[in-house]
């Protein structure tokens, strides 16, 4: 009996994967939750996954240009997480709205609000990179960096800042093609911005230096929304914008701007929680210290990316069975997502604690590098699987539309808790780079908690958008 059901659910699950990276139109109000997660999971997974192999892929050629450009590259990307931070705060917003009016079964009016979500893109991008570009030399001052590292830096920091509406259209849009249920064309999207910067990476980084990787992801980003764009104006999926849908809608606008500003400030304050830790490092520590941790934290994001594709899959399912009326599916879709982010995460938590300096090796072969790096990778992996669950319940908050919720559960677990915390064991106990380090598992598995408390309430089943 084995021998025969053993290939057919071989079988089933191979063509259940394809189903899902062919971008096939599915109705995931109805049907089995387990097929639905995993159709969307998949591609999210994926798409995310690439980023994420992209980033440590990034952090691996320009380690070779030494401690300066390793920690020109951490403290840049800690700044520019706040424009990340707008970008998902827009995608999120996005996502919610056009799930639940595919929920509804209304493609039109999720393809207009799709488009007034460009819009508001568009404004938020003029003011973000006029700011960065010309202050990007104080923005590496302000972090702790030293002259040599600011002197070198600079232009990174510019280029990287000058080109966010490439970020803020690339995580935008594919907010949209997820909240419409097609997380394959998001997957695609992704891989193109990733494979054409990872073929690059190497090869401007050998012409130009620090600046070339920097040109490189500028192009990447920049061609992965040339694709989205296409395939949003020409091509055949499930929305389809047009020249009328993008004029001014205020109504359409506000609810957009309600529901992205708090998921805005829920990522600011993620972000800038990492910023302040970043710099504590830095302080404590030294540049030997930032550049393991920073090497540490490329590796940790490598696999929380992938988990929060899982986590995605949760806010479409609980948006577009939303707007069906289908609250107990909504739910259920939630549980089982965090069932299997859990899981997941636990394998992730158990490679960081027994392989931390092995990893750390494969990016600097520094004796001190490896040991702080190696130190914080066990530290903060420690509590992975909090981080799973606790993703899935704030993203499943989010696709219904409740932003508010998170975004307070993040100031607190953050910044009224983590922060103090970290300082507290940095400097009012001595113990430097390592108190910042252990302050991160601690402040999420707090989160975690508390999410899954307010998730289970159940008040997000009443969010109006």
């Amino acid at each position: 009996m084995t021998t025969i059901s053993t290939p057919n659910t071989i079988q089933k699950i191979w063509a259940a994967i394809r189903l899902s990276l062919n971008g096939e139109q599915q109705d995931y109000t109805q049907g089995s939750i387990s097929k639905a997660v995993f159709l969307l999971a998949i591609p999210m997974i994926l798409e995310l996954g690439f980023e994420s192999v992209f980033a440590v892929v990034d952090m691996f050629f320009v380690s070779k240009l030494g401690q300066n450009a390793i920690a020109t590259v951490g403290l840049t990307e800690s700044v520019i997480t706040i424009v990340y931070s707008v970008a998902i705060g827009l995608s999120t917003a996005a996502t919610a709205i056009v799930a639940r009016r595919i929920g509804e079964k209304n493609p039109e009016d999720a393809a207009h609000a799709g488009a007034q979500a460009l819009i508001v893109a568009l404004m938020v991008t003029i003011v973000t990179s006029i700011a960065g570009a010309v202050y990007a030399g104080n923005i590496l001052d302000f972090m702790g960096a030293s002259k040599e590292v600011v002197a070198e830096g600079t232009i990174f920091t510019q280029i990287m800042f000058g080109s966010s509406i490439a970020i803020i259209l690339l995580f935008l849009i594919n907010g949209i093609f997820r909240g419409a249920g097609d997380a394959a064309m998001a997957m695609k999207s992704l891989w193109i911005a990733s494979i054409i910067n990872i073929i690059l990476c190497p090869v401007l980084i050998n012409y130009y230096g620090l600046k070339g990787a920097a040109i490189a992801t500028v192009i990447g980003r920049s061609t992965g929304v040339l694709y989205q764009c296409y395939h949003l104006f020409r091509g055949s999926g499930i929305l389809k914008f047009y020249r009328h849908q993008f004029r001014f809608n205020a109504a359409i606008i506000k609810s957009i701007v309600t529901i992205a500003w708090p998921a805005t400030f829920q990522f600011i304050i993620a972000s800038g929680s990492w910023i302040i830790l970043a710099r504590l490092v830095a302080e404590t520590g030294g540049t030997t210290a930032l550049a393991g941790y920073q090497i540490a934290i490329r590796n940790v994001v490598f696999f929380i990316l992938p988990a929060w594709g899982l986590s995605n899959a949760a806010a479409t399912l609980v948006g577009q069975n939303l707007g069906a009326q289908q609250l107990e599916r909504a739910e259920q879709s939630v549980m089982l997502t965090a069932k299997y982010n859990a899981i997941f995460m636990s394998f992730v938590m158990l490679l960081f604690l027994f392989f931390a300096s092995p990893i750390i090796r494969i990016f600097t072969q520094d004796a001190a590098v490896v040991r702080f790096g190696a130190q914080s990778l066990q530290i903060i992996g420690s509590a992975y699987i909090f981080y799973g669950i606790g993703m899935v319940m704030t993203q499943a908050l989010n696709g219904a539309g409740d932003t508010k919720t998170p975004t307070i559960i993040y100031f607190i677990g953050f910044w009224l808790f983590q922060i103090p915390f970290a300082y507290l064991l940095a400097k009012g106990l001595d113990m430097k780079s390592t108190g910042a380090f252990i302050a991160i598992p601690v402040a999420e598995t707090l989160i975690a908690l508390i999410a899954w408390y307010y998730f289970k309430k159940g008040k997000w089943k009443e969010v109006k958008v």
